[in-house]
């Protein structure tokens, strides 16, 4: 079915003027006299530029745009200033069994509009085809979709920076704070009301000195490019609170605004910078909200869907499916890496945020003969001089042919480490033959990251995330609890390497609730005292539950947003601990190093800069990482060792770690240390308000509570 006609269109209540314009850049650009527009559509055969009042509600204007340059769509409107309200209808062939899905009556967003005017109401006239129509997406549906779209909106892109300046966080110093915009702030006592969970109340002083308090220095939002709530779940009376379900990659989602306004989303940044505090975003290029052919026609399907989205060759109506959302963008064509590439920037370089989290990263590497950390996307970053200069963090995996790629990232990248997680969480519990792989994974999972002169920061080490159980529930739940998701809990992973101390959730038993907390410590501990990037999830320092549910993407309520009242009713302890351990990560650097541990002697310098040790003070031997029941390590790391590539001493105090995953206590001999006179103590998990100064004598016994983790450094002062 071919389409050029167009649809039929109101009667006109404006007559601009309108000029051939520029193919570049791409989206709507204001000049202060003008704005220019373009769209990119290789199949297209018109586009018409659909002009709105203020409130996106009453259409006013069609006009086709007049020149067609290199594939892309232009004109130039005198008459327009900034604010304007716009969508598109692209005309084009119908013919879903080739990849094309024109259909003029549906009203598009732009792919590079910067700002989002209204909502999106379900409707079926969203739809390029006829809902329950015997022909399924085959059919052609001639409803305007006008009146439930949102619609884009052009901005004034000045704003006042001032002094501002990107912290610029070196990445040995870096500890990642995960967190959710609405959800950090929604129950907050100290912010007004009216400005809690959007940008605003993130910027309030109560939520920044309370990150600045803690230590933190990169906070990861969550997904903030404009979304969409998935039908099934509106119907549901919920809505995608995680936000990975994006339609446009420009615009900020203005349901976290407190003033609708792009600005507001600035002045939080530079707030966050003023304080030397990053912010990172979580970002989906990975798939759209269109989902697949049976989903709506809302932007890159109506406008180019055979550019757009990746699908099998034999039978092009169909998507390929490597997100488990429906469709896939292909970041292989050339117009699709410039859409990405052109958003990353954007956010860089006008909204001045200081990098990335990419969301199933493999897909963004995926070639036709399958992942390829040399792959087109991949390649573009690497070489860009703004791309390559701010951090770039891989969730690396995904559901696709070998998609799951942890170290397989290239040069430049950090990446999530889910061995980390597993491997922290397993070790903890007491699980049997860990010792080896937690020693890999508490020195930057060398096995992994150690190539291409590839640093331990490369390893982004967590323990709990946004997907999952957070902290208090990973040592109170045995199973997953989803109920309220209202899919009988057959949602989320049922593996979650989860143990509930005895009892399933909440329970009064004094015993169970200090082991609880113990293992909180036990897990921060490790998370805070490896070596690579550590991510800490939002509200996992003040022991957040979110009452056994490991999959609340759809929950816009008490389960996700953070208790700020539980704080204050006992769980500050937790949360010093926390800024006590960050504080002693930024203390010492052998805590934080930039080059990996070996144990390897320097000949020259006589010195090894880690040594593994048995309850015994002795070595480790291959027997004891063998034994499949030991469960207690000792991790000696010295601060003479060579610090970069230059080969001269470290100046860094030497420190000793201890780990015990037994249930019951282990008499742990303490090693000597060179040049020292004793150990002073600076972190015990069964003692948690611990104050530092304690010293222990070298090859003198310490009683190591069961399930409990020891942080000593090097006292070189004192005789006792």
């Amino acid at each position: 079915m071919n389409s050029l006609s167009t649809s039929e269109c109101p009667p006109l209540r404006l007559q601009s003027r309108l000029r051939e314009g520029r193919p570049f850049p791409l989206g709507a650009t204001w000049d202060g006299r003008g704005v220019n527009f373009a769209l990119f559509s290789a199949s297209a055969k018109a586009v018409e530029l659909c002009i709105f009042d203020s409130t996106g509600e009453t259409e006013l204007e069609r006009i086709f745009l007049p020149e067609h340059t290199d594939e892309v769509w232009h004109g130039y409107l005198p008459d327009a200033e900034a604010g304007t309200v716009y969508g598109y209808r692209v005309h084009g062939p119908y013919e879903p069994d080739a990849g094309h899905r024109f259909n003029p009556n549906k009203l598009l967003l732009d792919p590079y509009a910067k700002g989002i005017v209204g909502e999106l109401k379900w409707d079926h006239a969203l739809f390029g085809y006829t809902i329950g129509h015997p022909d399924e997406d085959l059919s052609f549906d001639e409803r305007d979709s006008a009146p439930f779209m949102p619609k884009s909106r052009v901005i004034d892109p000045a704003y006042t920076w001032g002094l501002d300046r990107k912290p610029d966080i070196p990445w040995d110093r870096t500890v990642f704070y995960e967190m959710h915009v609405k959800g950090f702030t929604r129950l907050h006592p100290d912010i007004p009301e009216k400005i809690r969970g959007t940008y605003a109340g993130l910027a309030h002083p109560a939520a920044v000195d309370y990150l600045t308090k803690l230590g933190v220095t990169s906070v990861e939002l969550l997904p903030i490019h404009h979304f969409i709530d998935d039908s099934y779940l509106v119907d549901k009376g919920l809505k995608n609170y995680w936000g990975y379900n994006s339609i446009n990659f420009f615009s900020p989602d203005l349901r976290y605004s407190a003033t609708n306004t792009l600005g507001e989303f600035k002045r939080t940044v530079a707030r966050l910078h003023e304080a030397g505090i990053e912010v990172i975003l979580d970002v989906v290029y990975n798939h759209t909200a269109e989902g697949n052919e049976n989903g709506p026609t809302l932007c890159y399907k109506g406008i180019d869907n055979d550019s757009y989205y990746k699908k099998p060759k034999d039978n092009p109506r169909y998507y390929i499916n490597d997100t488990g959302t429906g469709n896939t963008l292909d970041t292989t064509h050339g117009r699709v890496i410039q859409l990405v590439t052109d958003s990353l920037r954007y956010w860089a370089q006008d909204m001045r945020v200081d990098g990335f989290r990419f969301d199933l990263a493999p897909i963004l590497a995926r070639e036709e003969h399958g992942f390829d950390e040399s792959g087109s996307f991949l390649d573009s970053v690497r070489q860009d001089p703004v791309l390559s200069r701010v951090k770039l963090v891989a969730e690396p995996w995904d559901l696709g042919p070998g998609g799951y790629q942890v170290g397989g990232f290239s040069p430049g990248w950090a990446e999530w480490n889910d061995k980390f997680r597993d491997t922290v969480r397993a070790f903890w519990q007491g699980e049997d033959g860990k010792l080896a792989d937690m020693a890999q994974r508490i020195t930057a999972s060398a096995d992994c990251f150690n190539k291409r002169g590839r640093k331990p920061w490369a390893s982004v080490n967590f323990i709990t995330a946004h997907d999952g159980f957070n902290l208090r529930d990973l040592v109170s739940y045995n199973e997953k609890h989803n109920e309220a998701n209202g899919e009988d809990n057959k949602d989320g992973h049922s593996d979650n390497h989860s143990w509930n101390c005895g009892v399933e959730g909440p329970t009064e038993d004094a015993e169970i609730n200090a082991l609880r907390l113990r293992q909180m410590r036990n897990m921060l501990a490790t998370l805070l005292l490896s070596q690579g990037t550590p991510m800490l999830l939002a509200g996992d320092e003040h022991g957040k539950t979110q009452f056994g549910n490991n999959n609340a993407y759809c929950q816009d309520s008490e389960i996700s947003w953070l208790d700020w009242a539980a704080i204050d009713e006992g769980n500050k302890h937790l949360t010093a601990f926390v800024t006590r351990l960050i504080a002693l990560r930024k203390r010492y650097p052998i805590l934080r190093r930039s080059r990996f541990f070996t144990g390897e002697l320097d000949e020259e310098a006589g010195v090894r800069d880690v040594t593994w040790y048995n309850p015994s003070g002795q070595e480790m031997t291959p027997g004891d990482w063998d034994d499949s029941n030991a469960r207690c390590l000792g991790v000696l790391m010295d601060g003479r060792a060579q610090e970069t590539g230059i080969k001269r001493p470290g100046q860094d105090v030497t420190v000793l770690l201890v780990l015990n995953a037994y249930h019951d206590v282990v008499e742990f001999k303490l090693p000597s240390g060179v040049d020292g006179k004793s150990w002073d103590l600076l972190i015990d998990t069964n003692q948690p308000d611990l104050e530092e100064g304690n010293g222990f004598r070298f090859n003198s016994p310490y009683a190591v509570t069961g399930r409990s983790l020891l942080l000593f450094s090097l006292d070189y002062t004192n005789e006792d």
